[in-house]
């Protein structure tokens, strides 16, 4: 039985270390698009916030754009 689960560990940590690379391939891509993007005059910190906001539920980002807007106006940022 020992030798059962051995080999299921073993799998199961190959498998995540598989995963980890393509991860990181992943991760790679997204950073060439991002230079692609300031190779043609685009703001790639902005296009990351743009990135979040799009992931965002709309009603949790205007309650996020909305305590911005507080938080601006309390310090006189505007």
């Amino acid at each position: 039985m020992a030798d059962a689960a051995d080999d299921r560990l073993r799998l199961l940590i190959e498998r995540i270390e598989r995963l980890e690379e393509e991860k990181k391939g992943i991760g790679d891509d997204i950073k060439d698009v991002y230079s692609e993007a300031k190779a043609a005059g685009y703001d790639a910190k902005i296009m990351r916030q743009i990135v979040r906001l799009r992931k965002m539920k709309p009603d949790d980002r205007r309650e996020m754009e909305a305590i911005l807007d507080v938080y601006k106006n309390a310090l006189g940022i505007d």
